[in-house]
């Protein structure tokens, strides 16, 4: 009985559909952005093999509409057989491929090459995923014949079929929205915010006074969540800095407010406010206002150096927005990261311009990932045109920012689109693993940004247009952790782009979206101008990072 149930399954697939969803299946194994894990690759064959189906299906639909001629049962069959072995023979052809497809990635991010992809569980994993996707798409198939059926009994046909595509649409966004993104996500916002609260054992609050969290302090220590806490008790102190640059330093100020600081951005911000006038944060050479990710997370490579270069001489302030991921804090608010980042703007902006020109410090902007997107919404170019900020790095941007796909979109003729030059690079100058965005022949204006971005990072380079078009930064030359394998192909493209987008963070350091500290320090130094430092001290500081990091991993 279960046997004669699969054969009959087996006969009742799309010929079309198999042919198709192979050809889908066979190109999701070459290469993208990021190396994949076996069952990464499972995973994405799966969805490229069952999107193919449902294509092939509906293109054999518009076929037999428009009554176009379709073999009898007997040729049918045979072709079927044909198409079907063909398709197995070539889908496992392919999957032996994938590894030397993957080491193409692998070596240009300097990770040690994979002598197999594990095509047998890449497979069974492909199969699995395309066997439930198919089933659930046979039941939306399912339900709207069946309410088809039922309203034709007293509507006309075409109204019935009307009908019956809208139930069964309105079923299927019920049952994904009421899963999914209603209890998944409650659920992953309750676990979510239960790790900000939780206390780490290994993160001591601070002793003294000026620090952001102690007992003198505006801001409640346990308020201040799990990321705030690492950030304000962690980072050089004035004696690890002295020790590295053998010159006098200043103690770095770190404020941070978590989302249990206060109870709206507005409160928060201000709160942050006071906090670093208490800790004297204007009396500094530098002030840097940081969005943080989504988590609240702030990228503890991106401080360090920076505090290292200007020899603790720096303050920075961040307000925490939410706790959940970068993707799923976009995805279910939005709003409430740029309303966070420009009540802080505001805050602190409004304050540092009431201070004398040649007394306060200078104003810089950072974020990374969603930080980024948030801290470049955060002001209005027309707001500060009368004492503007003096500049902003930027990394990791996502594919969504105004400003860089603007000065992407309007680059230089014959600047690669992920590495650009916008105008006279007098503003905006983009920089990478291998440009430090300096340009000795065109000097910078009074405000400086600087993108910091990799090639490699689908988080800045993900492009829904790929459904249907090679994007730019395909065209050669490609960046220097770009596979030459890569290759566009439609609908797939956009599919691996996705699963690229959902890995970003599991790239090796200074691949991806995971940015690296010898390539901040080169940003910094454009954007921030710090005294002091040659180009032999600045390796040098590249060394003690790079050491650093070895020590950790």
């Amino acid at each position: 009985m279960n046997f004669q149930f699969l054969r009959n399954s087996l006969r009742s697939l799309s010929i079309t559909g198999i042919l198709i969803g192979t050809l889908f299946f066979c190109v999701s194994l070459t290469p993208s952005l990021l190396p994949r894990t076996y069952v990464m690759q499972g995973a994405l064959c799966g969805f490229a093999f069952s999107t193919g189906y449902m294509i092939g299906v509906f293109l054999h639909w518009v076929w037999a509409y428009l009554q176009l001629p379709e073999p009898n049962r007997h040729q049918a069959r045979g072709i079927r057989f044909l198409i079907s072995f063909a398709s197995l023979v070539t889908a496992i052809f392919f999957l032996w491929q994938a590894a030397e497809w993957q080491n193409s990635i692998r070596i240009l991010m300097q990770l040690h090459p994979v002598d197999s992809a594990h095509p047998t569980k890449t497979g069974l994993i492909a199969a699995a995923i395309s066997i439930v996707l198919i089933a659930a798409g046979r039941l939306f198939q399912f339900i709207l014949r069946f309410t088809s059926q039922r309203s034709g009994r007293f509507l006309p046909r075409r109204v019935a079929n009307v009908v019956g595509i809208a139930v069964a649409v309105s079923l299927s966004w019920m049952v994904v929205n009421g899963i999914i993104f209603d209890i998944g996500l409650r659920a992953m916002d309750s676990s979510l915010k239960q790790f900000d609260s939780m206390m780490e054992p290994d993160v001591a609050r601070p002793t003294d006074a000026s620090k952001t969290g102690s007992s003198a302090s505006l801001v409640n220590w346990e308020g201040l969540g799990r990321r705030g806490r690492e950030y304000v008790a962690t980072g050089p102190s004035k004696a690890e800095i002295e020790a590295f640059t053998t010159k006098p330093a200043m103690e770095p100020i770190r404020v941070y407010t978590g989302l249990n600081s206060a109870e709206t951005p507005q409160a928060r911000a201000k709160l942050a406010l006071e906090e670093l006038k208490r800790q004297g944060g204007f009396e500094r050479s530098m002030l840097a206002i940081i969005v943080p990710t989504g988590t609240g997370w702030i990228d503890p490579e991106a401080v360090d150096t920076l505090e290292y270069l200007h020899h603790g001489d720096t303050a920075s302030i961040a307000v925490q927005y939410s706790y959940l991921s970068s993707w799923l804090a976009l995805l279910t608010e939005p709003d409430y990261g740029i309303e966070t980042g420009r009540a802080l703007f505001q805050e602190v902006y409004g304050y540092w311009t009431t201070l004398p020109k040649d007394q306060r410090p200078k104003l810089y902007l950072h974020g990374l990932s969603l930080g980024s997107l948030n801290s470049q919404k955060s002001s209005d170019l027309y707001d500060v045109l009368a004492d503007p900020f003096d500049g902003a790095l930027w990394s990791g941007p996502p594919f969504s920012s105004t400003t860089w796909r603007m000065a992407t979109n309007g680059r230089e003729p014959g600047s690669p689109a992920w590495l650009p030059r916008f105008r006279d690079s007098s503003v905006i100058r983009f920089a990478n693993q291998t440009n430090t965005a300096e340009m000795p022949d065109k000097p910078w204006g009074p405000m400086r940004i600087v993108y910091l971005q990799y090639a490699s990072d689908p988080i800045t380079f993900f492009e829904p247009s790929a459904l249907y078009r090679r994007p730019a930064w395909m065209d050669t030359p490609r960046g220097p952790d770009v596979s030459l394998s890569l290759r566009w192909f439609p609908v797939v493209t956009l599919l691996q782009l996705g699963l690229d987008v959902a890995s970003a963070t599991t790239a090796p350091m200074g691949y991806g979206h995971v940015y690296a500290p010898e390539h901040y320090i080169d940003a910094w130094i454009q954007v921030t101008q710090p005294q002091g430092w040659n180009a032999e001290e600045t390796e040098r500081l590249k060394a003690f990072f790079i050491q650093r990091r070895s020590l950790t991993e």
